[in-house]
């Protein structure tokens, strides 16, 4: 399992990963789930993945080294590309060369052919984006009406969003509130764990804002569960006691 999710605000972009993709009682892995492709004062992008790890990295390795464009012959890398809509579609072909580089491998022998990605950043000349790239290599983007977009384990995290994400919410509360919402996500279920990736880039920057690893213990982290915490417990002993009984 994994959570993942994507917050794209009047500030700029944060995009936050676990990285745990086992949860059995003797078998927990980590790995990263959060990439990173950067040309500063050109273009910097994040990638965030979910689904089938094996997939999921031979497209992340595709997307370094490239593959043929059938219109035009040329080696293609994620670095060619003009504008991030034409990015996040060379990550849908880039899907689809996986997809088909294993037509009778993984998917003959019923293992699933899942993954889905979150793609956001900036390209030189553009405006800052974020989409969702599905499987078949369709895609979606993040709007100023719906801010973020999440991928794997969605739904424990997903009612803290609904209530406190806005598009003009400010770069250093989307953090936060994208950090209470992967510590609501790992609460609730064991496929999800630390550590957690997270990215930042300010609008118009071209450059990484912010990059980091939080580890188990981390202080500002741990302050930030328990501040939560206490926080939920006040709010619900605050509210008047139900009449109906």
């Amino acid at each position: 399992m994994t959570y993942c999710v994507g917050l794209l605000v009047e500030d700029g972009l944060v995009m936050i990963a676990d990285t745990r993709t086992n949860a059995g009682l003797d078998n927990i892995a980590t790995f990263q789930k959060l990439y990173r492709f950067e040309q500063p004062g050109e273009r910097s992008i994040a990638i965030a993945t979910s689904g089938n790890l094996a997939v999921s990295q031979a497209v992340m390795s595709i997307m370094s080294d490239g593959f043929e464009n059938p219109q035009t012959g040329m080696l293609e890398t994620i670095y060619d590309h003009p504008t991030m809509f034409r990015t996040a579609s060379y990550i849908g072909r880039a899907i689809g060369e996986v997809m088909r580089m294993n037509n009778g491998g993984s998917q003959g022998m019923g293992m699933a052919f899942d993954v889905t990605m979150l793609v956001g950043g900036q390209v030189k000349g553009g405006r800052l984006r974020l989409f969702m790239v599905y499987s078949a290599g369709n895609f979606i983007e993040a709007t100023e009406d719906t801010p973020y977009l999440q991928i794997g384990e969605h739904k424990y995290g997903k009612p803290i969003l609904d209530r406190a994400i806005t598009f003009k919410t400010n770069l250093p509360d989307a953090v936060k509130i994208g950090l209470i919402s992967m510590d609501s996500t790992m609460r609730s279920n064991l496929g999800v764990g630390m550590p957690i990736d997270l990215w930042g880039l300010r609008r118009d920057a071209l450059e990484t804002s912010l990059s980091t690893r939080i580890e188990p213990g981390e202080p500002y982290f741990h302050d930030l569960q328990e501040r939560w915490s206490s926080a939920l417990r006040s709010a619900h002993q605050s509210i008047p006691t139900p009449p109906y009984f």
